[in-house]
């Protein structure tokens, strides 16, 4: 039986992986990319690492719980739709049973004996500090699933977060309120009664919570992440995330209902250990269908074997020797200067390798960021003065310091000798050549 088994799980993945998806016809390509997917993700998931993020997110989410909802309910009682806050928490919490709707009203009444004269100057910077750390940790779980290594800078994260945090409540409050007040509206409730209208509206309307996530999920992947990321795969990320969000919400209250044992094992903290598994849960979703939008955007990372974005030393010399010359040749021809994203888009690489090939050549001395929200990247000095042997030389010396050096490394002479003969040899291929030379009359015609 065993054998048996293991059989047909080699003919399955060997004939999951065999192909390349370019060579596929349509019809068949649509179906093995979402079996590669939903191997991929769940690889992903028994990996570790999104468990670990989704664990340290719901500690985030405990102490900031409170100053979120003060910050969203000062902002929604100058729209005058504070009171729909608790109901809406309450649906957050629904899975929990009655003890949800209980929660949702503590932690309301907490919000509400939020003052900001009492708290003064430093408490109100203080409650503003711990909601954009809630946000800066999302952002940290999401570029990893990104595999993005930088947060975005001081200015360019309060900006950013504050106007997510701000405006997100009022635009998922006024889809709210435009959906009940479409659904009472006289005209809609005489369409009730005629089949088979009355039947879609109804389905409709239960369709409806669905859509909410998955528009707010939507709207997360695509603003969260210290990237790029593209419409569709921000929506595919969402509705994977909405439904299996809705549907484990279901089966969870469905679990609660029908376990009371808990109550006994656990005492008075019964509700604590659910929330805290709810919101594990919630977390985890969310980090899953990040996941998902990642691999619908980036599909050449859909493989057999994980996919580990470690540059070879070859991979770093060709790269930072790329990302120079088009930096350069911009600067040369007075063009718009390069950006972390324009490049990233120009070589169809994920940032975290193009990213590090810049923090490598700005700690060089090559290369300048400018202070813009997006940073844009310029030669640090005149290109007629930077030898290519330079860039070759910082570019194979990176990562030593004053431990670890070529001199602190014990070597047998024929080694040395060869690997020093080596080292003249590209020396002289390259001679005096500056990045000048390198670019010449003719620079990039595109990009």
């Amino acid at each position: 039986m065993t054998n048996r088994l293991f059989h047909f799980y080699s003919r399955f993945t060997d004939g999951l992986w065999r192909q390349d998806l370019r060579e596929m016809e349509r019809t068949k390509r649509w179906v093995i990319l979402p079996v590669r997917m939903l191997v991929v993700v769940l690889r992903q998931l028994l990996g570790g690492q999104l468990n670990l993020r989704a664990m340290s997110l719901v500690y985030t989410t405990l102490l900031s719980t409170v100053p979120l909802l003060a910050v969203s309910f000062s902002v929604l009682k100058g729209f005058g739709v504070h009171n729909q806050l608790e109901p809406i928490l309450a649906n957050v919490l629904a899975p929990l049973g009655p003890r949800g709707a209980e929660i949702s009203s503590n932690v309301i009444g907490f919000v509400e004996n939020i003052k900001a004269g009492v708290l003064g100057s430093l408490g109100l910077v203080f409650l503003l500090y711990t909601v954009v750390s809630l946000t800066q940790k999302i952002e940290s779980s999401f570029n990893y699933v990104w595999q993005v290594d930088r947060l975005r800078g001081m200015a360019q994260r309060f900006s950013s977060y504050l106007s997510v945090i701000l405006i997100g409540p009022v635009l998922m409050f006024a889809a709210v309120g435009l959906t009940a007040t479409i659904t009472s509206h006289s005209a809609v409730q005489s369409l009730m009664g005629v089949e088979p209208i009355g039947r879609i509206l109804v389905l409709t309307g239960k369709l409806i919570p669905y859509l909410l996530v998955i528009v707010t999920f939507s709207f997360i992947y695509l603003f969260i992440p210290n990237t790029r990321v593209k419409m569709v795969p921000a929506l595919v990320g969402g509705v994977v995330a909405g439904v299996l969000w809705q549907t484990s919400g279901w089966i969870f209250a469905a679990f609660v209902a029908t376990s009371p044992n808990y109550a006994a094992i656990y005492s008075g903290f019964a509700i604590l250990v659910l929330l805290l598994i709810w919101l594990y849960l919630s977390w985890l979703i969310l980090l899953l269908g990040a996941q998902v939008a990642f691999y619908v955007q980036y599909p050449q990372y859909l493989t057999r074997e994980p996919v580990k974005l470690q540059l070879s030393n070859r991979l770093q010399e060709r790269l930072a020797l790329q990302v120079m010359y088009m930096v350069a040749a911009h600067h040369f021809n007075n063009r718009e200067p390069w950006t972390l994203d324009a490049l990233v888009q120009y070589l169809g690489l994920p940032m975290q390798p193009v990213h590090k090939v810049l923090r490598l050549m700005l700690e060089s001395g090559f290369l300048s960021e400018t202070c813009d929200d997006e940073p844009a990247y310029l030669p640090r000095r005149d290109i007629d003065t930077i030898l290519v042997s330079q860039l070759y030389d910082a570019v194979r010396s990176a990562g030593e310091n004053r431990l670890l050096t070529i001199s602190t490394l014990p070597g047998e002479s024929h080694v040395e000798q060869l690997l020093v003969a080596v080292n003249t040899a590209a020396h002289e291929a390259m001679g005096d050549r500056t990045l000048k030379d390198l670019v010449g009359d003719k620079s990039l015609t595109s990009g």
